[in-house]
């Protein structure tokens, strides 16, 4: 489950130095930035990445829910890591980021033995060019998008401001440089959609990730499958309003696989 390399710049953003009992050191990246501090994904990954390197880790990722608490500031952090209980089929974790003495984002996760089960997908692949027919965009400059190849079908941002404008988007995307898809990855990608309040009002507000739940579809073996192909992003608004919206995400394999699906709630000025 772990990459194959360490010096990808998403491994270094993820990087993790093993101290005491249940305790690691990082280090946010420069590669990773957003208007306010880290990109969300990034600290996504990493919380999971405490989880998948701690000795005690049985099965694989199946759900992941953070818990933005704080700003997290350029620098190092303290990371925990303990699992809470571990059950015959189930763990149960909980992970913390630790900056100045004071939680700045902490993660609930489960990992699973998986096994072979009755299997069907009620949500269905989309109708839309393939990868290789979509041209590459250049999306707003912030940061952490230099780290992603996105190829947008539709829901781009950047067209004229309307109140109305759809939130749907389809894009392929993958990691830049090209880098074989894990858990580590596939976490960070779940958040790799802008948020929808600037597609539908085709301008930029102050916001903020207040959580994000992310589960994982696909095991191990199923994302090494995936290789380096790109894997189609679908994100859609729900609600927005008293100061919060939600964006839910569907993570696609080229082979039509739902590899992962994904919640967040976001703090808004407008």
């Amino acid at each position: 489950m772990q990459p194959n390399t360490n010096t990808h710049p998403l491994d270094q953003a993820v990087a993790l130095r093993p101290g005491a009992d249940n305790q690691f050191t990082g280090s946010t990246s420069d590669a990773y930035q957003n208007m306010v501090g880290p990109f969300g994904g990034v600290i996504a990954a990493t919380l999971l990445n405490g989880v998948l390197q701690h000795p005690a880790l049985q099965g694989q990722p199946v759900a992941q829910t953070v818990h933005f608490t704080a700003p997290i500031a350029d620098g190092e952090f303290l990371l925990t890591a303990r699992p809470m209980r571990t059950n015959r089929s189930t763990q149960h974790w909980l992970v913390e980021l630790i900056q100045n003495d004071q939680v700045a984002a902490y993660a609930t996760a489960i990992t699973a033995h998986r096994r072979d089960t009755w299997q069907a997908t009620d949500a269905q692949f989309p109708t839309v060019p393939a990868a290789e027919d979509v041209a590459v965009s250049e999306p707003p400059a912030l940061g952490w998008t230099a780290n992603y190849e996105m190829r947008f079908v539709d829901g781009g941002f950047g067209g004229p401001s309307h109140p109305e404008h759809p939130s749907l988007s389809h894009v392929w995307l993958r990691d830049r440089p090209d880098r074989p898809l894990d858990f580590t990855s596939l976490s960070a990608l779940c958040d790799a959609f802008f948020p929808r309040i600037f597609l539908r009002r085709q301008e930029r507000a102050p916001i903020g990730t207040v959580t994000l739940t992310s589960y994982f579809h696909a095991d191990a073996d199923g994302l090494r499958a995936v290789g380096t192909k790109p894997v189609l992003g679908v994100a859609r608004g729900l609600n927005y309003g008293q100061g919060f919206f939600d964006q839910s995400a569907e993570v696609w394999s080229d082979s039509g696989m739902l590899l992962a699906s994904s919640h967040q709630m976001v703090y808004f000025k407008a």
